[in-house]
């Protein structure tokens, strides 16, 4: 299941990119970050209300919540970005570059959760690498 989920995450990111370069094409790419980011709250906010999840907000102790607001600052840093780079450039270089992320994350998996790089995560490393070098060349 995780593998469905992992790909339905892929296809709308991919959507991101498509949507986002439409988006902003006469819009600042700060405020066009600001809006989709309050779209993303209200939406869901609306999914968490609909299951019936958000009275679990307390049962978030203060190191999760530290940790999740960190992830959150994060994310609106590579947001902000990423619309820079996609209000000037071309949406399948930039989503290209974006997707180095994996990279970082094999990197700092290893580095900070303990996540053991074999010789299979450092090849794929290494052919991501030279795919996004690819696309953007």
């Amino acid at each position: 299941m995780w593998f469905i989920f992992a790909l339905l995450s892929a296809v709308f990111a991919a959507l991101v990119a498509i949507f986002g370069k439409i988006g902003i094409k006469n819009l600042d790419s700060t405020l066009a970050t600001t809006v989709r980011a309050f779209i993303m709250f209200a939406f869901l906010l609306v999914v968490s209300l609909s299951m019936g999840k958000l009275h679990l907000i307390n049962t978030i102790g203060a190191r999760p919540f530290k940790f999740i607001m960190l992830s959150g600052v994060a994310g609106a840093m590579s947001w902000l970005f990423y619309f820079a780079a996609l209000k000037i450039g071309l949406a399948s270089r930039v989503a290209s570059v974006d997707r180095l992320s994996v990279v970082f994350v094999v990197i700092f998996a290893a580095l900070f959760l303990g996540e053991v790089l074999t010789l299979k995560s450092a090849l794929g490393v290494i052919i991501l690498t030279l795919g996004a070098i690819i696309l953007v060349w």
